[in-house]
């Protein structure tokens, strides 16, 4: 400014000034478009409550979740469409993990689905009778990160496990899927109900995947001790 005003350039000082509020009004309308696809994401993934990572309480997290969820808080692992299995006990912290990672997926431009293997596969037998079943699976391969919460609280009859192992094999590899179960995997039979079909979609969701252990003792319950004792 000191060199155009010995230069008597006003009108270069002039519109300068015009271009660096123009710029500052663009980067505010900028960055207010983004904030507003960051609410919209959240809000199109479902979450069942805003369970935000720096809300855990990581030192009553089980060790080997203590141990991985710095790497996985990075979300590399969604570039590299690779899953993540949080098996445990209930309250153990497993839906919060699945959560908090899927809002800061959002919050870094991801499209992220949450539903329940309950609700997952409600909606795919209504669109497998309404003969809609591709759309749905189109949609559903397009997301970068998919939660399925609450594996194995039901059990599936053989048309059900055929339709859900059809639909996240639709991902196996290419996208990040995260299951949260409270069953080991030599338990996943139960669900499904057919050996060969329970090895081949264990097998896929498992591939490169992150397998953590979450069982241990229930914060809930820790808490609800707590709470008592008082």
């Amino acid at each position: 400014m000191d060199y155009s005003r010995e230069l008597r350039l006003p009108a270069f000082r002039r519109d300068f000034s015009v271009l660096a509020k123009e710029a500052a009004i663009e980067r505010m309308d900028y960055e207010g478009r983004l904030e507003n696809r960051k609410k919209s994401q959240i809000r199109k993934a479902n979450f069942p409550s805003k369970m935000y990572l720096n809300e855990l309480k990581r030192e009553q997290l089980p060790p080997n979740a203590m141990e991985k969820l710095p790497l996985l808080e990075r979300l590399d692992f969604i570039e590299s469409g690779q899953n993540i299995i949080l098996a445990g006990n209930p309250g153990t912290g497993k839906t919060h993990i699945a959560v908090g990672l899927g809002l800061k997926a959002c919050l870094q431009g991801y499209k992220v689905l949450f539903t329940t293997v309950h609700k997952l596969l409600t909606q795919i037998r209504e669109s497998h009778s309404q003969r809609t079943l591709k759309v749905i699976e189109a949609r559903f391969e397009k997301y970068d990160l998919v939660i399925c919460d609450e594996f194995g609280y039901v059990s599936f009859d053989k048309e059900g496990s055929e339709l859900l192992f059809n639909h996240l094999s639709l991902r196996a590899g290419r996208r990040s899927t995260i299951i949260t179960t409270n069953l080991g995997f030599e338990r996943w039979e139960e669900i499904f109900g057919d050996p060969v079909l329970t090895a081949a979609l264990a097998d896929r969701l498992t591939h490169r995947a992150y397998l953590i252990n979450m069982n241990g003792e229930s914060y809930r319950l820790k808490e609800t001790k707590e709470m008592m004792s008082k």
